[in-house]
């Protein structure tokens, strides 16, 4: 009988507007790419900090330093992969015949 009351309520929830209009949604998303550049940015700061740091002795533990420079190699592959894919997805696009 759940089965049935969720089907005949369908109806009901197509005709809702939307919570979010588009422009709310670009501004979202533009914060969320700003966002994750700038702790991108940060993460690279951090092990350039960490690294002189060890190099000036005030760091004894290299796994410290090790873990801050795989963390901000890997979160530099990964935007850089995912612009790539969306230069990808760009020229895809421009490619489409209308």
């Amino acid at each position: 009988m759940n089965t049935i009351n969720a089907l005949q309520q369908l109806p009901a929830l197509q005709q809702q507007k939307p919570a979010v209009s588009s422009g709310e949604a670009t501004a979202d998303f533009g914060q969320m790419l700003q966002d994750a550049i700038k702790q991108v940015n940060n993460n690279q700061v951090q092990s350039e900090q960490m690294t002189n740091k060890l190099v000036t002795g005030e760091v004894q533990d290299v796994h410290e330093v090790m873990l801050a420079s795989q963390k901000a190699s890997l979160s530099l592959n990964l935007t850089v992969e995912v612009r790539n894919k969306v230069i990808e997805s760009y020229q895809e696009i421009m490619r489409m015949q209308m």
